[in-house]
Formats: structure tokens, C-alpha cells, sequence
């Protein structure tokens, strides 16, 4: 059986391309899924600090609401802040799953001690609170403004050595706290550094939302 998801981007996106391409790394991964994408408007730098993520709410939620009238199985808040998904869920009639709380539950199954990658300030709220005591170290690469510095060669390397860094305090497994990191394929890298589970958000939304929708379907848990 196929299942439809909605994706909602934060990042304003004109390239069909990378508009599609974590609907595409899910797809590659959970071929029952089927994901159409979506970006919100007039945020061409995408989230990276709690105003941009303020005014993301409505456009977020607004999008979730068509993709719903539209008869999709789920929406996925493609961002590790969720913005708008509590909203969302009290409104909508289906799963909404975001990739922050999604990849901060991942986490916990591979490891107590947790270590966060961010983008530009501190954890998101939603993943802090979903780890709790088990954040044990944080970090965020040097000098990068937003998603588009990531996704510079300089940006690159600027996380390579945030992960490093990170990795000094022990920890036993890292959450990648931006879809940024999805976007340039930084899971891999990482994990090859890391020597450690890493948790590409986008994999771990995708994960839970098949997951989610085979229980409601009445198909049992992924195995």
C-alpha cells in the first residue's frame, strides 16, 4: 500500500529540484511513501532564529490545512524547530509529524548521551524537551548565518568541526538539529567522522510517519 505525505519546506524554494529533495530521501528509503512537496512563501532564508520561526508558524500551518483538504495521509514539518505542528495537530484529522521531535525519539533508542548539532543558536525547544537529561552537549558550526551558508563548501567544513567539537564530550549518538544538514547529505559525512549514530532529521520523520500510518492502517509497527 502507498501512502501520500504532504511536505511542508520553511526555506522559499524556485529550484524544483531541491524543493523536492527530502521528499526524494524519504521516497528512496520508505517506498510506500509518496511525497509531495511544498515550501512557505517570502522566506528565501528559511528559518535560523525565533522570529524567522514565528513568522513561519501561519504560512506552515495554512499549508498543512491544503495539504489535508488535498487528501494526503500526513504532513511532514520539514525543520527540527516543528514550527506550527502542535497548532496543526489540533486541527488536523491526520498524522502531523515533525523532524525535530521525530530525530530527537530517534536518538534516544540508539544512546543516553546525546549530543545536538545546531544550525545557529541553541537546541530547538522541541528536541530539548524531548531529551531532557539526556542532552549532554551542544554545538553549531562557526559563522554560519542560516541553511544557505550551509550549504557552502565553507559551510561544510565549518560543521565538520562543530561535530568534532561536539564529539569531545562522549557522546553515544548525534542529532543532526537542522534539515539543512539533510539537504547536503552532512548524515553520512558525519556518521564516517563520528564513528557514532547519527540522525538525519528528514530520515527520521520519514521513519516515523510510515510508521505511524501503518499503525493506523491496522498493518502493525515498521519491522
Amino acid at each position: 500500500m502507498k501512502y501520500t505525505v504532504g511536505l511542508v519546506r520553511v526555506l522559499t524554494l524556485k529550484d524544483e529540484e531541491l524543493l523536492n529533495l527530502h521528499g526524494r530521501i524519504i521516497e528512496s528509503l520508505f517506498p510506500e511513501l509518496r511525497v509531495v512537496s511544498r515550501c512557505i512563501e517570502d522566506q528565501p532564508k528559511g528559518i535560523y532564529d525565533r522570529e524567522s520561526e514565528e513568522v513561519a508558524r501561519p504560512k506552515v500551518l495554512r499549508l498543512a490545512r491544503e495539504f489535508e483538504g488535498e487528501g494526503v495521509n500526513a504532513v511532514i514539518v520539514s525543520c527540527a524547530a516543528d514550527p506550527a505542528v502542535r497548532e496543526a495537530r489540533k486541527v488536523l484529522r491526520i498524522p502531523v509529524i515533525g523532524a525535530g521531535s521525530a530525530a530527537a525519539s530517534l536518538a534516544l533508542a540508539y544512546g543516553d548521551r546525546v549530543g545536538v548539532l545546531n544550525l545557529t543558536e541553541d537546541t530547538p525547544e522541541v528536541v530539548r524537551g524531548v531529551l531532557g537529561p539526556h542532552l549532554v552537549a551542544e554545538g553549531r558550526p562557526e559563522g554560519v548565518r542560516n541553511t544557505l551558508d550551509l550549504m557552502t563548501d565553507w559551510g561544510k567544513e565549518a560543521a565538520g568541526r562543530a561535530l568534532r567539537d561536539l564529539l569531545k564530550h562522549g557522546v553515544e549518538v548525534v542529532v543532526l538539529a537542522c534539515t539543512g544538514y539533510s539537504t547536503i547529505g552532512f548524515a553520512r559525512i558525519a556518521g564516517e567522522m563520528a564513528g557514532v549514530p547519527v540522525v538525519d532529521p528528514v530520515v527520521a520523520a520519514g521513519a516515523a510517519t510510515l510508521n505511524l500510518l501503518k499503525q493506523r492502517a491496522g498493518g502493525g509497527a515498521v519491522k
